[in-house]
């Protein structure tokens, strides 16, 4: 994204190497500049902004830009656009697609701003990265045309109710479709190489992965769950977060043998099972659950039992035996955490 580190030999422009109006300070020859980050410059139009034609990154986050300016369709080297955090409308960003010189665009940036459909980029071919997230987008149509390299997508916090037109994304290693309005995973079967999905805050009551196999971390918290079955053929799996659902039972995960990190906080769940074999768990968050005793907490932990670094088991019955510390601390030698207390 267009927070990575500076590239070696590359030069940046940052609100410090600007006027009180804007515009560039003369401090020697920047022809060879390629990166422009003008972020949070309170700017309201790029009159007094100079874009040289080497510029392949451009960063315009946190401003109260309302249109393009005609001279970015002149940039035939840029590759990386973050327009996030500004005022831009559907209409104001139909001339993205009709500029020939920037087709060559991998990353594209429109998070948060005032989106209710998504735009035109079926003419970027490149395209690898592409952010809406932070509008008021309703539906994925469009997204049919996409380019078919696309590796990282994210759509979260707006108001989808359908997963749709995603089918053709075979090389998307992430997708994020969290606090949307979504009610069932589908769509999701061809995407052989996903590595993350997040889905957290929708309203799904079932799990359907249809196979990912080469997933590492999923999140589907706050939605409607009531059960962990659904996950077993995700075996690459490291990272499972399940909190804030409807949970009264573990099952279903002993398969996931690579699990590091599980979070099943806040469910409704009454003694800790499935998980005994799961010998590289790492981080396990059961607070806020409804677990009345640490009985057998060796055993239901035992494949875990030299790598458990932390667990989180406050506002459960079992947490207020006098010994809650103790006994964990006894069962788990390699233990640094204990709700909030860090040994």
């Amino acid at each position: 994204m267009m927070g990575e580190s500076k590239p070696e030999g590359e030069v940046f422009l940052s609100q410090s190497d600007l006027s009180p109006h804007g515009e560039k300070y003369d401090e020697g020859n920047k022809e060879e500049d390629t990166i422009l980050d003008l972020t949070s410059c309170q700017l309201h139009d790029l009159e007094e902004v100079e874009l040289p034609v080497q510029l392949t990154e451009i960063d315009f986050s946190a401003n109260r830009l309302k249109l393009l300016d005609d001279r970015i369709a002149h940039l035939t080297r840029l590759k990386k656009l973050s327009l996030r955090q500004n005022l831009f409308t559907d209409d104001a960003l139909q001339r993205l697609s009709q500029w020939p010189a920037i087709y060559a665009l991998q990353e594209l940036v429109l998070r948060d701003n005032r989106l209710k459909k998504i735009p035109d980029i079926s003419k970027f071919k490149d395209l690898v990265i592409f952010d809406v997230s932070f509008n008021e987008i309703s539906s994925l149509k469009g997204m049919s045309e996409a380019s078919p390299v696309l590796k990282e997508l994210y759509l979260s916090k707006n108001e989808l109710t359908k997963i749709e037109e995603l089918d053709h994304l075979h090389q998307l290693r992430i997708l994020e479709l969290g606090s949307n309005r979504l009610r069932v995973m589908e769509g999701l079967e061809k995407m052989a190489v996903l590595q993350e999905l997040w889905l957290g805050c929708n309203r799904i009551r079932t799990v359907d992965l249809c196979g990912l196999k080469s997933l590492i971390k999923i999140s589907l918290q706050s939605n409607r769950l009531t059960s962990m079955l659904g996950f077993n053929d995700c075996i690459s799996l490291e990272e499972l977060y399940l909190s804030h659902n409807g949970i009264s039972k573990m099952e279903g995960l002993s398969t996931l043998v690579n699990l590091m990190v599980l979070d099943v906080s806040s469910n409704k769940l009454t003694s800790i099972t499935g998980i005994e074999n799961l010998a590289r768990l790492e981080d396990l968050w059961l607070n806020d659950n409804q677990i009345a005793s640490l009985d057998g907490i060796d055993s239901a932990l035992a494949g875990s039992r030299e790598k458990l670094t932390t667990i989180y088991l406050e506002h459960n019955p079992c947490a207020k035996d006098p010994s809650y510390i103790s006994t964990l601390r006894l069962n788990f030698p390699s233990i640094q955490q204990i709700d909030s207390n860090i040994f």
